[in-house]
């Protein structure tokens, strides 16, 4: 069982502005912010970016409720400046 995944960034603003509106029609929200550091999730901090090199893709998995919730995160990443 995972606790919480960590993350890289090259410019924590424009990240947790990305994530912030990315993962809000599942829930999540920023609980956490350290400055070089945020947390982000739904009643605890599940998915941590800070400020650091980032050398290799990701690839990250959310739970949603139904296709809905995921046509709705996909819109909300898009219009937050991600690319599929």
């Amino acid at each position: 069982m995972l606790d919480h995944i960590g993350l890289a960034v090259s410019d924590i603003g424009a990240s947790k502005s990305f994530f912030q509106s990315a993962l809000a029609p599942l829930g999540y929200k920023v609980l956490m912010d350290y400055g070089e550091a945020v947390g982000l999730g739904q009643d605890r901090p599940d998915l941590w970016i800070a400020k650091g090199a980032t050398t290799a893709k990701s690839h990250i998995a959310f739970a949603a409720a139904n296709r809905a919730t995921v046509k709705a995160f996909y819109d909300a990443a898009i219009a937050a400046g991600g690319t599929d």
